[in-house]
């Protein structure tokens, strides 16, 4: 799978993710009530994160100090509790890629403070060698 096809697959499965958040229900409901199933990568993603999230959160409030998660912007969160959940996941790609791919999309789709922001937390939390 190229890096543009997994790039894609990142933002479609951020989408997915945002939309669960909002509508207040597991991101599975979300895959789930899909009329077309998404890419297998853009799948495995959100299950991922679905999966791990509850430990991704606990981590990021941790490593966020003065910041409690409900302070923290959606999207923002969203992107770490991907990036966390892909690390996770077989075959999972170099810590190096996952977090410049966190903040890319935290730039596109949040704030252009959000990506040193998402740097520095999944970097506090996210193993050397991962």
């Amino acid at each position: 799978m190229s890096d543009v096809s997994r790039r894609e697959a990142r933002e479609r499965a951020l989408g997915l993710l945002y939309e669960a958040a909002m509508k207040h229900v597991d991101p599975l409901e979300v895959l789930s009530e899909l009329a077309v199933a998404p890419d297998p990568y853009c799948e495995q993603l959100v299950r991922l994160a679905a999966e791990h999230r509850a430990d991704a959160q606990r981590l990021i409030e941790e490593a966020s100090s003065n910041w409690p998660l409900e302070r923290i912007g959606i999207v923002d969160r969203l992107v770490m509790e991907l990036a966390i959940g892909e690390l996770r996941g077989p075959d999972a790609p170099p810590r190096a890629v996952v977090l410049d791919e966190a903040v890319e999309l935290a730039k596109t789709f949040s704030t252009e403070s959000s990506g040193a922001f998402v740097n520095g937390i999944l970097s506090a939390v996210i193993p050397e060698g991962h």
